[in-house]
């Protein structure tokens, strides 16, 4: 259960959210807290680097925002960060340093670290993306299960009952998802992982690996 824990996935010193995670065990314990914590946090921000629009978000002055993208609070979109055309920001999204948020692309209950990219057509919900994580075009987490069950994760050994409905997949830092793909949810991916394109993923996957397809997944040389 130690490659599930937060300590092992991220570097907390890359995310506004380290007063969250760091008194937590699993990352998706911070899902149901996320929301609170973005109005707490955003209360305290420097306002000479944020700025506070509408209800509930606020915006550093050093990003960029098109105009065409919609956000939704609570939600805090860090600094250089780039939020481009058509994006769909709805809620309880924390978007890191320098994270780029592109065409077309929906957020929902998430915290991006710095440096994530997420620039096309990509749904991220009820999840986190650790430092410098990439998912390629089209690629997307699936949050509920068919069944509409609570989600297990469950790896070579174990499963945790994590008593969440709602549960997309919890990425390791510098964690690259290729095109197409589809993290299903209670996936965790381990840091420094690739993900092969058009790959359907579900449970547990080791850092340092490249995961080729369930049945094949290798070392990283």
């Amino acid at each position: 259960m130690e490659e599930y824990k937060i300590k092992n996935l991220y570097n907390l010193d890359e995310t506004i959210a380290k007063d969250l995670l760091e008194n937590l065990t699993y990352p998706w314990e911070a899902l149901p807290k996320i929301a609170d914590y973005i109005i707490e946090l955003g209360n305290k921000l420097d306002p000479e680097k944020y700025e506070k629009k509408g209800e509930n978000i606020w915006i550093a002055k050093t990003a960029k925002v098109y105009p065409s993208a919609y956000i939704t609070g609570p939600a805090i979109i860090g600094e250089d960060a780039e939020i481009r055309h058509c994006a769909f920001i709805r809620g309880k999204v924390i978007v890191g340093n320098g994270a780029v948020v592109g065409n077309s692309t929906e957020l929902k209950n998430v915290i991006l670290f710095n440096k994530v990219q997420v620039p096309h057509y990509n749904y991220v919900g009820d999840s986190i993306l650790g430092y410098k994580s990439h998912l390629g075009a089209g690629a997307i987490t699936s949050n509920v299960k068919s069944d509409k069950k609570l989600v297990v994760v469950k790896g070579k050994e174990e499963q945790i009952e994590t008593g969440i409905k709602k549960f997309g997949a919890m990425v390791g830092d510098n964690v690259e998802v290729g095109c197409g793909s589809v993290l299903n949810p209670g996936t965790v991916v381990g840091k420094n992982t690739n993900i092969y394109p058009l790959s359907s993923v579900r449970g547990v996957v080791p850092e340092n690996s490249i995961y080729k397809n369930k049945n094949e997944i290798v070392d990283k040389k």
